[in-house]
């Protein structure tokens, strides 16, 4: 017997309104559900346009602060462009963290920019005629 598929992605945090705020108006996300846990957990689950998979927000002070190390992990996200998208951080006077960086081969790019706490976000332009395949960057 094998899962079937991913159906959500956790992240613990300090202020969970600024994060759903940063999670809907930086990256668009479309808010689809919130609720508390039967142990008292604030839960915001949070999807992408094109997506089924959702992210699940948490805010849950009797477990402690949360403390975000340097390059623990991520979410990537498929953009159109990149430089469009820099200029839509830039007029919110958020900048990229890192990059952008595009292929040599021409077939697309990623860049980084930092969600509140320090989870850091992959945004990752394809080129037209690139894979619809997962890639690596």
């Amino acid at each position: 017997m094998r899962v079937s598929r991913l159906l959500h992605t956790r992240y613990r945090l300090n202020d969970l309104e600024r994060s759903v705020r940063f999670y809907k108006e930086v990256l668009g996300l479309e808010e689809v559900r919130r609720h508390k846990s039967p142990r008292g957990s604030e839960l915001v689950f949070l999807k992408a346009p094109l997506s089924e998979e959702t992210i699940e927000l948490c805010h849950f002070p009797n477990s402690g602060p949360v403390e975000v190390q340097a390059d623990l992990t991520h979410l990537a996200f498929e953009v159109e462009s990149l430089e469009a998208f820099g200029a839509h951080l830039a007029s919110l006077g958020l900048r990229y963290s890192d990059g952008p960086t595009m292929k040599p081969d021409g077939s697309g790019g990623f860049a980084f920019v930092d969600a509140p706490e320090g989870y850091e976000i992959e945004l990752i332009q394809r080129s037209p005629a690139a894979s619809t395949g997962n890639q690596t960057y």
